[in-house]
């Protein structure tokens, strides 16, 4: 039997500590500083194009907008607020703004209530979904000069289709383009026929995203149909309700094409021959354009442009507060 004592297991207290090797401070830095601007960095793109084409344009119309400038003025002259002055003495303004409004109110408001009843039948158990997803969508995508031509011909006064079902069932003609009010239904039906099923896709994927648990338990309680499409459905939808009704708001303030394209005489493309429904947008570009008065075109492109914002505010708030 060996006599050597048994040797004691190393302590770890001997062992020299070895401290964790730590990265250069520089890295440290770069990292922080990687992860606080990276995200900057990402989005700075939209924002670089967002300044060229669409804040540059609009502080330069503003800049304008002070001048007596005419098309091959070397040295405009500068007014000041002459032009918003004359622009708020404007008959002409006033009766295209109410021309504007009007389309606006009879195009998105029966826009939305119809998009949404439409995104409630597409929503249900139909066969071939994606086929009427489709059709809603081709207005959209068909081409705008062609829309306004064909509605130009459907509403035309002596031998458009409407007025052919209107003798049918016994009523009188109806002169779409030298009466004001019908031709402002006439763009406003024009307006609706191309917008609705976008508007309609839009929410339907809004529709979509609604947890089906919450249906399942609607169910469950005893809810019918109509009474979760009210109590779930569209509180549920609420932000893209505001997304589809300020996009709307937006878009009808600025319609031009369609009125534009929608008088079938020939020579007359500003909003009809008293313009009866010409709007901003198009008494904007007669004044720019064909009379050359760029100073007092921009001076009515910035106001145009706070009604939009007045307007656009009124809409989220109203539509937020109904909502809830």
């Amino acid at each position: 039997m060996s006599q050597t004592a048994a040797r004691p297991a190393p302590s770890t207290a001997d062992k020299p500590v070895v401290p964790p090797r730590r990265s250069p401070p520089w890295r440290d830095r770069f990292s922080r500083w990687d992860v606080k601007a990276s995200p900057y960095l990402y989005i700075a793109p939209f924002f670089l194009v967002f300044g060229v084409v669409g804040l540059f344009p609009l502080l330069y119309t503003g800049y304008v907008s002070m001048f007596d400038w005419e098309l091959g003025a070397d040295h405009p002259e500068f007014i000041g607020f002459g032009n918003y002055v004359e622009l708020f003495g404007d008959d002409q303004f006033y009766k295209t703004l109410t021309n504007t409004v009007s389309i606006f109110l009879l195009s998105s408001g029966p826009q939305v209530v119809i998009a949404v009843l439409l995104a409630a039948l597409l929503n249900a158990r139909l066969r071939l979904p994606t086929a009427w997803r489709v059709g809603v969508l081709l207005p959209y995508a068909a081409s705008l000069v062609a829309i306004g031509i064909i509605f130009a011909n459907l509403f035309g006064p002596h031998y458009g289709l409407v007025n052919s079902v209107f003798e049918l069932f016994g009523l009188d003609r109806v002169d779409w383009q030298a009466n004001r009010f019908a031709s402002h239904i006439a763009i406003a039906i024009m307006v609706n026929w191309r917008w609705t099923g976008y508007n309609a896709l839009i929410i339907l994927a809004a529709m979509k995203a609604i947890p089906q648990q919450v249906h399942e338990a609607a169910v469950v309680d005893g809810a019918s149909p109509v009474r979760r499409f009210f109590a779930i459905t569209l509180p549920l939808l609420r932000p893209t309700l505001i997304f589809v009704v300020v996009t709307s708001t937006i878009g009808g303030l600025q319609i031009f094409t369609e009125p534009k394209l929608f008088d079938a005489m020939p020579g007359s493309n500003n909003g009809g021959s008293t313009n009866q429904f010409q709007t901003v947008t198009l008494y904007m570009y007669q004044t720019a354009f064909e009379s050359q008065h760029f100073g007092y075109a921009s001076a009515m492109a910035w106001v145009l442009f706070l009604v939009i914002l007045v307007v656009a505010s009124l809409n989220f708030l109203l539509t937020r507060r109904l909502a809830r």
